[in-house]
């Protein structure tokens, strides 16, 4: 599948990092930006059943705008910024991280979902290609709830000489979690932290805004 994104390069102030929270030396800014000992590797979790099918057309990392549409996506707009790591903590370049998620109303773009009431606005999925310090970066919707799912993002990674992976990021603090069935599937405490994205206010980017930071470890 050809990959259609330049690389992202970032300021690496305003990365919320946290693939190894659980093993963290020093915290500091607002949405905490983390140095770690140890670099354990993301969890793999389910694509589900809405991987997207239909890549054509507009596909890049801007979630909130459409080609085509005047209007932009409905929803909080959510900054998602991180990095590509291996398990020793070098930025992987070069690697292909995509995204999906449901709209502000509870649907994907997906045929196999409920397409009544979906918002055309939103892109509902997008890729990345990390740049030279293995960062990505996404601007999207604050993740929503559907009947039987906590707020969430589906994740895919692929890097040479790694294989792919899979998972989901959640929303730190959202009383769903403990509801739902696949991050309560992560028993260790760690795994949990590895996959959970802790909002902040990101006016200084995007009036009304949020930032998150999730760093993806490849074992």
């Amino acid at each position: 599948m050809p990959l259609l994104i330049t690389p992202v390069l970032l300021d690496r102030r305003t990365v919320v990092s946290g693939a190894a929270a659980a093993a963290v030396a020093v915290m500091r800014g607002p949405a905490g930006l983390a140095q770690a000992a140890s670099f354990p590797p993301t969890p793999r979790q389910t694509a589900g059943p809405f991987y997207p099918v239909d890549w054509s057309g507009d596909v890049d990392a801007d979630l909130v705008r459409v080609k085509g549409e005047a209007a932009q996506a409905q929803g909080v707009v959510t900054h998602l910024r991180g990095r590509v790591l291996d398990a020793r903590g070098t930025p992987l370049p070069g690697a292909s991280v995509e995204i999906w998620q449901c709209d502000a109303f509870g649907h994907y773009r997906h045929p196999r979902g409920p397409q009544e009431g979906r918002d055309p606005a939103f892109q509902g999925r997008g890729r990345a290609i990390t740049g030279a310090d293995g960062a990505y970066a996404f601007r999207t919707i604050r993740p929503v709830p559907y009947p039987g799912r906590t707020p969430h993002i589906h994740v895919l990674v692929q890097a040479s000489g790694h294989e792919p992976l899979v998972t989901q990021f959640y929303v730190a603090g959202e009383l769903l979690n403990e509801r739902d069935g696949l991050f309560n599937s992560l028993h260790d405490p760690r795994q949990r932290e590895a996959v959970l994205l802790r909002l902040a206010p990101a006016d200084r980017i995007e009036p009304g805004a949020l930032l998150a930071g999730r760093d993806v470890v490849l074992g």
